[in-house]
């Protein structure tokens, strides 16, 4: 595929896809190292930074309409700054993984299939395809917690 780097192999997506963010991890820890900042780079710190960097992706839509926050990304000058709002997110939340030892994609992974036994598919009409049924009816509000 085009988009591979150079010393990622094909065995799999999930593995191009883990190489790749290994990789980027390796880099933002390079650039940190290279200027002495690891003592800063505390979890306590990271979470810090990552809070504040989603809080500023958060500004961006702060007084949007939904309509408008739907289109954000057709101004050249507004899709810059979710974009750089969504990398200083990523860069933060993948350093944070690193000095805490967290697999970001096994994570990710293994929260997705906790909440497909948590929050089952429903049909049209309130019937369950399977499962306990959570929902917000039994306080469950987000896929998240």
């Amino acid at each position: 595929m085009g988009g591979e780097s150079a010393g990622t192999s094909r065995t799999g997506s999930g593995d191009v896809v883990r190489q790749d963010v290994a990789a980027l991890q390796r880099r933002l820890a390079e650039f940190a190292a290279a200027r002495d900042w690891q003592p800063y780079h505390t979890p306590k710190n990271l979470a810090s930074a990552l809070s504040v960097e989603a809080s500023e992706l958060l500004e961006i839509f702060q007084w949007l309409t939904p309509e408008q926050a739907e289109r954000v990304m057709e101004d050249p000058e507004s899709a810059h700054r979710v974009a750089d709002e969504v990398a200083d997110v990523l860069a933060y939340l993948l350093q944070f993984c690193e000095v805490l030892g967290v697999d970001p994609l096994v994570a990710l992974a293994a929260k997705i299939d906790r909440n497909e036994v948590r929050f089952p598919v429903r049909r049209r009409g309130g019937g369950e395809v399977g499962g306990d049924a959570g929902g917000p009816e039994t306080g469950d509000r987000h896929s998240s917690e």
